[in-house]
C-alpha cells in the first residue's frame, strides 16, 4: 500500500449516530449500547440528586454570624445508611447480570453461523473464507473484507506473532487476538456500507497502520460474486492429512475409530467431550493446538504421557491444516 492509499484509509469516515457512539450496524450492538446508556443516565441522575441538595443546603444553612450555632445535632440516620447501601447494591447486581448475559451473547456464536478464519500479524489482517470447496484468502494492510448483511458469521481469530486486538466499532465487536490461542467473535450486519477495522492493542512500530475495511453488501449473490474474483487455494485438508502421516501421528492415533494405540482415535474427535487429568474438556482448536505444542498439559484419562512436543517443528499454518483434517474425520 502506497502512502496515498494509507492516508485515505486512515481518514476513513467512521459512521456516527449522535455524539457518543458510532452508528450501530449489527444485531449484537445492543449488548454494548444498552448497559452504556443505563450506566450513563444513572450517573447523571445520581449526580443531580447529590449535587443539587448539597448546594441548596450549603446556601440555606450557611453560617450567618460567628455566634450562630447549629439548629440540630442529629448526625446519624440508620434508614439513610441502609438505603444508600442497599439501593446501589441492587443496581450494581442488575448491571452485572446485564453485562454477563451480554458477554455470553457476544462470544457464543449461534448455531449455523458461517465460520471465517481471521489472522493478525504485524501489521495487517487477513481472512480465509471457505467457498465452493476452496479457501478464499484475503489480506494485507488496508485489505477490504466483504460480507453480506443479515447473515451470521463466526470469526475464529489467531495471531502469528504478538498480541493484537480485533475491533469493528460500528458492530461493537472486539476481542484480543493471542499467539498460540484461538478466540472467537460473531456478528450479523444490519446495514450495507463500509466500516473501519482496527487493531486496538499496541503491537509495535506500525500499530496505527494495522487497518482494514469491512464492506457489507446487500445480498449473498454480491458476496459470492466477490469471492469468485478473489484468489483461492485448496482447503488445507490434504496438507493436514499429509502432515498427520509424515509426522508419525499414525503410530499412536487411528482415524477409523479403532482403539488400542498409545493415543485416542481421531475419528469423531472434533467437538468430542473428553475426560482429562485436568477435568472435562471439549475438543476444539485451542485444545488440539495445545496438545500438539504442549502434549503433557492435559492428558486424556487412560493414556500415558508418551507424546513428544512439536514446538518449533510445526508452523501455525501447518497446525491449522491438521485441525482442518481432524474436522473431516467424523
Amino acid at each position: 500500500m502506497d502512502a496515498e492509499q494509507l492516508k485515505q484509509l486512515q481518514s476513513m469516515h467512521l459512521p456516527l449516530d449522535g455524539v457518543w457512539l458510532p452508528k450501530a450496524t449489527s444485531t449484537i450492538a445492543h449488548v454494548v449500547d444498552d448497559p452504556f446508556w443505563i450506566i450513563y443516565w444513572a450517573c447523571v441522575i445520581a449526580f443531580v440528586l447529590m449535587m443539587a441538595p448539597m448546594f441548596w443546603f450549603a446556601w440555606k444553612y450557611r453560617r450567618k454570624s460567628a455566634e450562630q450555632k447549629a439548629l440540630s445535632q442529629i448526625d446519624h440516620s440508620q434508614a439513610m445508611e441502609i438505603a444508600w447501601s442497599v439501593l446501589p447494591l441492587v443496581f450494581f447486581f442488575w448491571v452485572f447480570v446485564l453485562g454477563f448475559r451480554g458477554f455470553l451473547e457476544m462470544f457464543v456464536a449461534p448455531a449455523g453461523a458461517t465460520e471465517v478464519q481471521v489472522q493478525g500479524q504485524k501489521w495487517q489482517w487477513s481472512m480465509a473464507y471457505d467457498h465452493k470447496g476452496d479457501r478464499v484468502s484475503v489480506g494485507g494492510v488496508g485489505a477490504e473484507f466483504v460480507f453480506p448483511k443479515n447473515k451470521k458469521f463466526k470469526l475464529v481469530l489467531k495471531s502469528t506473532d504478538v498480541l493484537h486486538s480485533f475491533y469493528v466499532p460500528n458492530f461493537r465487536i472486539k476481542t484480543d487476538v493471542i499467539p498460540g490461542r484461538y478466540t472467537t467473535l460473531w456478528f450479523e450486519a444490519t446495514e450495507a456500507g463500509e466500516y473501519p477495522l482496527l487493531c486496538t492493542e499496541y503491537c509495535g512500530t506500525d500499530h496505527s497502520n494495522m487497518l482494514g475495511k469491512i464492506k457489507i453488501v446487500d445480498t449473498e449473490a454480491e458476496w459470492h460474486a466477490w469471492l469468485d474474483k478473489m484468489n483461492t487455494t485448496v482447503v488445507d485438508v490434504p496438507t493436514g492429512k499429509n502432515l498427520f502421516e509424515t509426522k508419525g501421528c499414525t503410530a499412536c492415533h487411528s482415524v477409523d475409530g479403532s482403539t488400542g494405540l498409545a493415543g485416542p482415535t481421531f475419528k469423531g474427535l472434533w467437538g468430542r467431550n473428553e475426560q482429562t487429568n485436568k477435568g472435562p474438556i471439549t475438543v476444539d482448536a485451542d485444545y488440539i493446538t495445545e496438545s500438539i505444542l504442549q502434549p503433557q498439559a492435559k492428558l486424556v484419562n487412560g493414556y500415558q504421557p508418551v507424546m513428544p512436543t512439536y514446538q518449533g517443528q510445526l508452523k501455525q499454518d501447518q497446525i491449522n491444516a491438521i485441525i482442518e483434517y481432524i474436522k473431516t474425520l467424523k
